[in-house]
């Protein structure tokens, strides 16, 4: 098999047009729906994401309006936030947090007898945040449903998309259960850092281009 030349500015837009070929007309949905679907199938290269997705019928939206507004998005990982570069925040007014690592994150989970992120959303809930994106950990996601019943976080939207084998299925079920908040999230146990980012910045350019 012999590797083609391909310019750098022409890599993002080949790789594009061969997700549209080879997808055709399987697309479970289209418009905005679509082009964030296709975001994340081009992070991954997995085409199973076409039947796994799962999108809130006010997700697009909700999650568009709240960037427009120049919202706090918090990541559940360090990989999450530095997978949403600053280009496509700033120009909105938005900025990214983590609390993962943090010792204020640490001493509270050791308070609390929780997982660090678990202990992190806690500490999210001062910053009002309008996108929760969790995309590792189970205890993220059931905390953030947990304090959304509380009445603790009310946010525009939540990306569920935490990877693995032990409660990651389980957490996304309990999310697409609820309709009261919407979700983008992947049922099953895929997900991870990579796709959640890319489910972010897919809102990022229709935000900024429309």
């Amino acid at each position: 098999m012999s590797v083609k030349h391909v310019a750098p500015d022409q890599i993002e837009t080949n790789s594009l047009a061969i997700i549209e070929a080879e997808v055709g007309d399987r697309r479970p949905v289209d418009g905005s729906e679509w082009l964030v679907l296709r975001r994340l199938i081009h992070a991954s290269a997995d085409f199973e994401l076409l039947d796994l997705f799962r999108f809130h019928p006010r997700a697009v939206e909700r999650g568009v309006q709240a960037l427009r507004s120049g919202c706090t998005v918090v990541t559940d990982t360090r990989m999450a936030q530095c997978g949403i570069p600053l280009r496509r925040m700033e120009p909105l007014g938005c900025t990214v947090a983590c609390f993962m690592g943090d010792a204020a994150t640490k001493a509270l989970a050791a308070e609390q007898g929780v997982t660090q992120a678990a202990a992190a959303v806690d500490l999210a809930c001062e910053l009002n945040p309008q996108i929760m994106v969790v995309g590792n950990a189970p205890t993220a996601l059931m905390r953030i449903l947990e304090r959304i019943e509380e009445g603790r976080l009310a946010p525009a939207l939540v990306v569920g998309m935490p990877v693995g084998f032990v409660n990651a299925a389980e957490s996304k079920e309990l999310l697409l259960a609820q309709d009261h908040t919407p979700y983008l999230s992947i049922q099953g146990r895929k997900g991870g850092s990579p796709l959640a980012a890319a489910a972010v910045n897919a809102l990022a350019e229709i935000a900024l281009h429309g």
